[in-house]
């Protein structure tokens, strides 16, 4: 099977669960030792061990097909949840599922059909070129001539990375080394994909290569992705669904789009005015959140009275242009991860 293929003639995603987690936990147990000379004496008798839960019972369903966002702040146990789903760590207790395979056995079928690609972490070989590496994981993964072929050149184009093959993976750019990465994972046609962090640290025009490059592999091969990352715009272009865990327990799970009207009770709405105003004059109609300079403004208003606010506005106020929008689901989630 080939990487890129022509899949205009398949099904759409299947409903058939590909990751499936039952009350998944993960516990860490670390020693806290007293500060000071005395405390480093009292530790060789007596230790106080702290144990942490990083996941408490998270159950996730994820289908064949689907491109899921796996949200969070930091601390929140993606990475750890991701770690265990790839077969990395163990669980503390609860049941995980990938493909139908237990992933901490890491069989060498279940290790063939996934691949785990972590922003801050690399799988290059630092004094090779990244050429000679592909070579490398294609012999472990025992990829086929033709097929590595095909693969390499196709997603060789679309990263637009022809020239840097032979380089020295030590001498190429962070957003570089992230693309050659991303080829690495992919090289052997994974079906499930995990990713961490795939765009951190990169320059807009690199984030925008690296999106996609991604919608245009899982919309081919139809592959499973879990992404986590802290940029909103991945997340928003990417994916139809986000999972949202916050101290190891799921908060939310279903459409993107439906983020902003489940945690948000306002809608703004955006002014231009025909004559300066006062931020005064606004504040009757709801809560100014924004006003650069006497003509432009932009006012909170309780969703449920987001028409009639507007009304009140346009008959009170010298008003040239009005909208009402959601609130940006980036704020929303920032809300949301503070606790409010």
């Amino acid at each position: 099977m080939i990487a890129f293929v022509d899949t205009s003639a398949r099904d759409s995603p299947s409903s058939d669960p590909v990751i499936v987690t039952r009350d998944l936990r993960k516990s860490f147990t670390s020693v806290q030792k007293e500060p000071g000379l005395w405390g480093g004496v009292k530790g060789l008798w007596s230790r106080k061990s702290v144990v942490k839960e990083a996941v408490r019972g998270v159950e996730v369903c994820v289908g064949a097909g689907e491109m899921v966002g796996f949200l969070g702040p930091n601390g929140a146990g993606k990475t750890t949840t991701l770690k265990m789903l790839s077969g990395i760590l163990y669980p503390t207790s609860g049941e995980a599922k990938v493909l139908g395979f237990t992933p901490f056995q890491r069989k060498p079928e279940f290790l063939r059909q996934i691949a785990l690609v972590m922003g801050q972490k690399q799988q290059l070989w630092w004094d090779l070129p990244a050429r000679e590496s592909f070579l490398l994981l294609k012999e472990i993964y025992d990829v086929s001539e033709p097929n590595f072929k095909a693969r390499l050149e196709e997603m060789t184009e679309l990263l637009d990375i022809a020239a840097i093959l032979d380089t020295q993976v030590r001498k190429l750019s962070l957003g570089e080394r992230m693309k050659c990465e991303l080829v690495a994972a992919l090289l052997h046609a994974p079906q499930v994909v995990f990713l961490d962090e795939p765009t951190i640290g990169l320059d807009v025009v690199s984030q925008v290569r690296i999106r996609e490059f991604l919608r245009r592999y899982q919309a081919r091969n139809r592959a499973t992705i879990l992404l986590t990352s802290h940029y909103m715009q991945d997340v928003k272009e990417l994916c139809e669904r986000v999972i949202i865990i916050d101290h190891g327990e799921k908060m939310f799970d279903g459409p993107f789009a439906d983020l902003v009207s489940r945690y948000s009770d306002e809608k703004q709405v955006r002014l231009t005015f025909e004559r300066p105003v006062n931020k005064t004059d606004l504040e009757p109609f709801g809560r100014v959140a924004e006003m650069p300079d006497p003509l432009h403004a932009m006012v909170r208003v309780p969703r449920a009275e987001s028409a009639k606010r507007a009304g009140e506005m346009l008959a009170n106020l010298p008003v040239a242009d009005i909208t009402i929008d959601e609130i940006e689901a980036d704020e929303v989630i920032r809300q949301l991860f503070a606790g409010r």
